[in-house]
């Protein structure tokens, strides 16, 4: 299931294809659609949730709200299952929704704005199924340049290619996470093709979260 940006998705994945899926759009209200989400993905897959091998989410780079939900959901579900609960980053999910032969030739970063001024990077080289390394904080205008033609997906490839222009960037059309894809991942981590990651939210800045005055800690 996803939850990290502007989109709640879940689906169903065995035998290396999707049994059932469902997607809502909307930046807000992650919390509320994913629940009825996942109870009709897996009623019209057939299955019920003790049955599943595993249960996936995105960890982010996202909007706090979104993630929180989709995780504490995944977590839920595989507590009960008994079974584990598998993490998937923003960048390995819209990775693995581009064409295999694609992906397979050229490097893919995802860039996440965080609407506070600066993009999350995630970089995986050609074929990768997991990101080389934590997402890293950059400015637009501090975007490194790729040493060679590079796949550019995320809710920020748009600004990030337009602020560097003749960069060796190919706009991909693809900016936000789906279950589908993140199953993808998730069922190449459960078989140990690729190394696990837990579904623990990935926090790469502290999340723009007040507390209340009285719970402020003191100096």
């Amino acid at each position: 299931m996803d939850g990290a940006l502007a989109r709640a998705s879940a689906a169903v994945w065995a035998d290396g294809h999707v049994l059932a899926h469902a997607a809502a759009e909307g930046a807000r209200g992650q919390a509320v659609a994913l629940p009825p989400m996942v109870a009709d993905v897996l009623r019209r897959a057939g299955l019920l949730a003790t049955e599943l091998d595993a249960v996936a989410a995105v960890v982010g780079p996202g909007g706090f709200t979104g993630l929180r939900a989709a995780l504490a959901l995944a977590q839920g579900l595989a507590l009960a299952a008994g079974k584990p609960a598998i993490g998937v980053t923003t960048g390995e999910a819209l990775a693995a929704a581009l064409p295999d032969a694609v992906r397979g030739s050229h490097p893919v970063w995802s860039v996440t704005d965080t609407r506070r001024g600066r993009v999350l990077l995630e970089r995986l080289v050609p074929g990768a199924w997991a990101a080389e390394a934590m997402p890293q904080a950059f400015t637009l205008d501090a975007v490194p340049h790729p040493e060679e033609p590079t796949l550019l997906v995320g809710d920020a490839a748009e600004a990030v290619a337009a602020a560097s222009p003749g960069h060796g960037f190919i706009l991909m059309g693809l900016a936000l996470p789906d279950a589908a894809a993140v199953a993808a991942v998730a069922a190449r981590r459960l078989s140990g093709a690729v190394r696990m990651l837990p579904a623990l939210p990935l926090y790469v800045e502290p999340p723009a979260v007040r507390l209340p005055s009285s719970e402020l800690p003191h100096a």
